[in-house]
C-alpha cells in the first residue's frame, strides 16, 4: 500500500482501527507520530480538534490532515464525524423508527399519546434530580450581563432556540437566533460583551460546535446546553447544563430541554427587570 493509492473511508471504528494496523509501519516519521498516537487516543476523536490532536502527538496540524487522507477520509472532519456516530447512542432512521412502531402495534394515536406523555414525564423528573444550580447560576449571569444573546441550534435542537429567540424578543432582551438560513452565517455578529446560548444533542451539529468554538475564540462567554459533559459543545461552555431525555420508540422529546430553555428565559427576564 503506498500513500497515493486512493481508499475509501472505514465505514466502523472497528475498520479504522484495521486499517490503522496495516498502514502505520508504512508511514514517514511524523505521520506514524499521528497513528501512534491516535491508536492510543481513540475516545478523543470525538471532542477534539484537530490542533488539539495534532499537538498531542506533536505534529502540525497540517500532518493530521494528511493522516486522515491516507486513512481514506477527505480530511478531519468526516473522521471525527464517524467516532462521533459510533459513540452518539444509536438512533435508527424515521422509516426504521416507524415500521418497528407498526410492528410492535403501538402506532394508534392514543397508544403514542401515553407513551410520549410518559417519556416527557420522566425526562422532567431526570432534569429535576440532575439539574446543576451552580451551572444555572453561571448560565444566569452570563445571559444576563450580555449585550445581545446569539442563540444557536440545529436540527432537533432548532425548535428550542427559536422558541428562546421569541421569549426573548417578548422581554425586551436583544437576542439574535443563527439558524443557517439558506447558507447564511452569521458569525461576524458576534461582538465584545455578547453571548452564545448553543444547544446541540448527539449526533452534534458541526455548525454549533464551530460558532461556540468561535464564540470563546472571540472572548465571548458561552452557554451549553447539551446532554452530556463529554459532549463536544461542552469543552467550549463558560456555563455547560446538561438535559436527560428519554425516547420512546427511538424518537425523542424536547420536554425536559424546553422547560429549561423556559426556566432561562424567564430568570433572565426577570433578572434584567430588577436591574
Amino acid at each position: 500500500m503506498t500513500e497515493m493509492q486512493v481508499l475509501r473511508p472505514p465505514a466502523t471504528v472497528e475498520a479504522f482501527r484495521e486499517r490503522l494496523g496495516e498502514i502505520s509501519h508504512t508511514l514517514p516519521k511524523r505521520l506514524r507520530q499521528c497513528a501512534e498516537y491516535i491508536a492510543s487516543h481513540t475516545d478523543r476523536i470525538a471532542v477534539s480538534t484537530v490542533a488539539e490532536l495534532a499537538a498531542g502527538a506533536g505534529v502540525p496540524p497540517s500532518a493530521l490532515m494528511r493522516f486522515c487522507q491516507i486513512m481514506g477520509f477527505s480530511g478531519f472532519s468526516e473522521m471525527q464525524k464517524l467516532f462521533r456516530e459510533a459513540y452518539a447512542p444509536g438512533f435508527p432512521d424515521y422509516s426504521t423508527r416507524l415500521k418497528n412502531l407498526r410492528d410492535s402495534g403501538a402506532g394508534s394515536p392514543a397508544a403514542l399519546l401515553a407513551e410520549f406523555v410518559e417519556a416527557g414525564r420522566m425526562s422532567l423528573e431526570g432534569l429535576a434530580k440532575t439539574a446543576d444550580a451552580a451551572a444555572l447560576d453561571a448560565a444566569l449571569a452570563v445571559l444576563t450581563e450580555a449585550d445581545t444573546v446569539h442563540l444557536i441550534g440545529y436540527r432537533r435542537a432548532f425548535p428550542v432556540a427559536s422558541y428562546l429567540a421569541y421569549a426573548f424578543e417578548k422581554m425586551g432582551v436583544a437576542a439574535m437566533l443563527h439558524g443557517g438560513v439558506g447558507k447564511l452565517e452569521h458569525r461576524h455578529a458576534l461582538r465584545p460583551g455578547d453571548a452564545l446560548l448553543a444547544i446541540t444533542f448527539a449526533p452534534y451539529s458541526e455548525e454549533t460546535i464551530a460558532l461556540a468554538q468561535e464564540a470563546r475564540a472571540r472572548g465571548l462567554s458561552v452557554v451549553a446546553v447539551t446532554d452530556r459533559l463529554t459532549s463536544p459543545l461542552a469543552r467550549h461552555g463558560s456555563a455547560v447544563l446538561t438535559v436527560p431525555e428519554v425516547d420512546f420508540g427511538a424518537f425523542r422529546s424536547l420536554s425536559a430541554t424546553l422547560a429549561l430553555a423556559i426556566t432561562l428565559a424567564v430568570a433572565v427576564g426577570a433578572a434584567r427587570g430588577r436591574g
